[in-house]
């Protein structure tokens, strides 16, 4: 297959979701508020998507906490550290993923894992790897390194399929394998953000898909995801469709809090 995500945007159901969350895209973009506030808007967003990536993995804080400064959970300082360094990853997302992945990881990690770890893949036999979601037994370093192979050829390739699909697939991927062994949900999600702002989505980083994720279902559709069918993975790229269209309604409030 020379464009297996290609295959994956024409799965039965996937084409209208995707332009369903193109749509909500643009409508947010139009919004009047981001002529003159788009950055205000885009670091309100940032926070929200890390207080719900780590409210993800287990560590969920309020956002006042989080504005004060109170927040000293490890999880949620590695879920704002990710965020931050997002805008500086873009450039080398392509031609290095498993570099900004690695860099993800040793901002998303520290506290969780021992420093010699951070931004280190698992290795040897460490086959083992902490299963908050119930996904089942973590692939084996093996099989994990195989197909983080292919899918770090899959970010730099050409391919017809829209941001959205590669960036459901990034996410999932990552979030199943465990490459890491910790803190890899957070690395999931801060990937699928920078893959929807770096192929045109979303390049103003505006919409906190993590906070879809939050609301929806997430376990349940990476376990569908998992199962490898046609209609198990099409259900997750929905599923990440809506979790997308769900972050414009984020910022679209965020937006009209500051017009008020």
């Amino acid at each position: 297959m020379s464009d297996p995500l290609a295959i994956i945007a024409g799965l039965p159901g996937v084409p209208e979701a995707v332009e369903e969350a193109r749509e909500a895209v643009d409508r947010l973009y139009r919004h009047r508020v981001l002529r003159r506030r788009s950055p205000e808007v885009s670091a309100e967003a940032a926070l929200r998507g890390a207080r719900a990536s780590a409210a993800l993995s287990g560590d969920d804080v309020p956002l006042d906490v989080l504005r004060r400064g109170e927040a000293s959970s490890p999880v949620v300082q590695g879920a704002l550290r990710a965020s931050a360094e997002l805008g500086r990853l873009g450039s080398t997302w392509r031609s290095a993923p498993r570099q900004v992945l690695a860099r993800l990881h040793t901002l998303a990690a520290v506290g969780l894992a021992a420093q010699e770890d951070l931004g280190r893949p698992r290795h040897g036999s460490a086959d083992f790897a902490p299963d908050p979601l119930g996904l089942g037994p973590v692939p084996s370093v093996e099989e994990t390194a195989a197909r983080m192979d292919a899918l770090t050829s899959l970010i730099g390739s050409p391919t017809k399929a829209p941001a959205l699909v590669m960036a459901a697939i990034v996410h999932a991927e990552l979030a199943v394998l465990r490459p890491f062994g910790v803190a890899d949900g957070v690395v999931a999600r801060a990937a699928e953000r920078l893959t929807l702002v770096e192929y045109g989505l979303d390049p103003k980083s505006l919409v906190p898909a993590e906070v879809g994720h939050l609301e929806l279902p997430y376990a349940e559709g990476l376990r569908a995801y998992l199962s490898g069918t046609s209609e198990g993975v099409s259900a997750w790229v929905r599923q990440c469709a809506a979790a997308v269209t769900w972050g414009v309604k984020e910022t679209t409030a965020i937006c009209e809090a500051m017009q008020r």
